[in-house]
């Protein structure tokens, strides 16, 4: 050991040493800051890692690296940003892996559930140390507020994640895959739809008169919902006058609005709607209440936005209709039960009209400008079958309520 005197007067300790046949230099400090007696504390410490074979220069570069490895850690915890090798960092990464693929709804609620679910609880977890007991508790949570199905997304999602990081190397199993048939079954709960004929005809002449208590254009939309088989959300709701071609009958709605992957949002072809004449007479109607805006249906407050799906089940409900017995969805069920139950369409040409990528027996989905021509068909048909629903007399209606009523309590009274 000894001290190096440098030219701008600054007086260093160094430790000369040997290992591995090679010579090297040890800084151990400047003086006065470090005293003799330091100084020689320090080299007796170098000396018993260099007696056991280990190189005290490297020994301080990997102290230093953890120290700034610590720091670093510090700064992300106070900034509240998430620990490499934790939950939340690896199901990050998975998000943005895969976000490009998926609709900008989808990808935001599946974010959100990992964020109000998983990453209060497990988020700073290294992801390798996560237990099935430890994820179980958090979806036990789930089950306790009544959503199961929320249960069961967020099981499926930190599955993903666990795969994720096994691919990337940062985990060794799947935590989640072990509580298959841990949680409650969700049962599917469907929209409210009317299938009956007779009550369905009561549907249509409610929503005939409601112009006297509603607007026209609420009216107009509920017809039309009846009418084209599409879903209430952006497809029908979110219609613009340049869409429609009334001269030819047809409905282009694009492809963006329709519920569909991202890539075919993007990039696949527009939804071809043949419209009955009975569609184009309520399009008519609607043309001097709306014509003047973009929309189809604006709302009252803004006129750049569509009404909401509220403002149709509000009217439903108005009419008589409760939420348990008939919703604005519903129409795509009515239409898709009775179309093939009571005018005998083919099941085929149905999910071609209501945009369902079927697949054939070589896993090929149908293209959705298929049965074209059969589709037109299909609307003129199922039109004229409803205008024949509305004109049915009340006292048929009626005896058809009196029939399921019956079957109901039948249905009761069996063990």
């Amino acid at each position: 050991m000894y001290l190096d005197l440098r030219p701008n007067g600054t007086r260093c300790w160094r430790l000369k040493y040997r290992i591995g046949g090679r010579e090297k230099l040890l800084s151990l400090g400047v003086y006065p800051d470090v005293t003799l007696a330091q100084a020689r504390k320090k080299r007796e410490t170098a000396r018993a890692l260099i007696a056991a074979g280990d190189d005290p220069s490297q020994q301080r570069k990997v102290e230093k690296s953890n120290r700034n490895a610590q720091a670093e850690v510090q700064a992300m915890v106070a900034a509240g940003e998430p620990l490499p090798g934790s939950f939340e960092a690896v199901a990050r990464r998975w998000h943005a892996t895969h976000v490009d693929r998926w609709a900008p709804t989808y990808a935001n609620k599946v974010l959100r559930r990992l964020e109000t679910e998983v990453f209060p609880h497990l988020g700073m977890r290294p992801v390798d140390e996560i237990e099935p007991p430890e994820l179980l508790q958090i979806l036990r949570r789930c089950e306790a507020r009544g959503v199961v199905e929320t249960a069961h997304r967020v099981r499926e999602s930190c599955s993903l994640v666990f795969r994720f990081a096994i691919a990337e190397g940062s985990a060794t199993r799947d935590a989640a895959r072990d509580l298959v048939g841990a949680l409650k079954q969700h049962t599917t709960k469907h929209f409210a739809a009317i299938t009956d004929p007779g009550r369905f005809g009561e549907l249509l002449r409610a929503i005939d008169g409601y112009g006297h208590r509603g607007t026209p254009q609420v009216r107009c939309a509920l017809k039309l919902a009846a009418l084209v088989f599409l879903r209430p959300g952006q497809e029908l709701r979110g219609a613009r006058w340049e869409e429609f071609d009334l001269d030819a009958a047809t409905w282009a709605v694009p492809a963006e609005r329709m519920k569909r992957i991202k890539a075919d949002k993007q990039h696949g072809p527009p939804h071809l709607v043949p419209l009955s004449r009975q569609a184009v007479q309520v399009l008519g109607e609607l043309l001097p209440i709306t014509g003047h805006s973009a929309l189809l249906f604006p709302g009252l407050r803004d006129h750049s936005k569509p009404i909401s799906e509220n403002t149709l089940n509000a009217a439903l409900s108005a009419m008589g209709f409760a939420a348990t017995e008939h919703r604005a969805h519903g129409f795509r069920a009515s239409a898709r039960t009775m179309a093939e139950e009571r005018l005998g369409i083919d099941a085929r040409v149905i999910d071609a009209q209501q945009a369902h990528a079927v697949s054939d027996a070589l896993g090929r989905a149908y293209n959705r400008t298929q049965f074209l021509d059969q589709r037109r068909e299909l609307m003129q048909r199922w039109a004229d079958y409803l205008d024949e629903l509305r004109e049915r007399t009340p006292e048929l209606a009626q005896a058809s309520r009196a029939k399921l009523q019956a079957r109901a309590e039948d249905r009761a009274l069996k063990p």
